[in-house]
C-alpha cells in the first residue's frame, strides 16, 4: 500500500536535484512538493468551502486585500492550517512519515507556506 502513494504523484521536471541540499530542502522537493500538486484541486476546494462557510467575499477584494486574508489566515489560524496539512501527511509513506516526524515543525512551515502560495497564485493573480 505504501508504494501505490509514491506511484500516484507526479515527477515536477523543474526540481533541480542537488546532492547537498538539507534534509528539510530534499523533503520538501522529493516528497511534498509532488504532494501539494496532486492535493491541487482538494486544497482549493476546502479553502472555497472554508471562505463560503465564513462568509468571505474573495471576488470583492482586490489582490493586496486577497494576500493580506491569505497571509492573516496562514498567520494566525491554526484549524486552516492543521486541516490543509492532513490532506498532505494523508500521502506520506510510513518512512516518509517518520522522516516528517524528526523534521516537523521545519516541515510544517514548508507545508504552510507552500499552500499559502499555491492559494495566492489561484486567488490574487486571476
Amino acid at each position: 500500500m505504501t508504494d501505490l502513494k509514491k506511484l500516484i504523484r507526479q515527477e515536477i521536471p523543474s526540481i533541480i536535484k542537488i546532492e547537498n541540499f538539507s534534509a528539510e530542502e530534499k523533503f520538501q522537493n522529493e516528497v511534498l512538493r509532488p504532494i501539494i500538486k496532486l492535493q491541487h484541486d482538494l486544497i482549493l476546494s476546502y479553502f472555497k468551502h472554508y471562505l463560503k462557510k465564513n462568509k468571505v467575499k474573495m471576488n470583492e477584494l482586490n489582490n493586496t486585500q486577497k494576500m493580506d486574508l491569505t497571509h492573516k489566515l496562514f498567520k494566525s489560524n491554526t484549524p486552516i492550517k492543521t486541516e490543509l496539512r492532513g490532506l498532505i501527511l494523508g500521502l506520506l509513506s510510513l518512512e516518509e512519515f517518520k522522516e516528517y516526524l524528526s523534521l516537523s515543525s521545519q516541515l510544517n512551515k514548508r507545508i504552510s507556506n507552500m499552500i499559502k502560495q499555491r492559494i495566492d497564485s489561484c486567488y490574487v493573480i486571476e
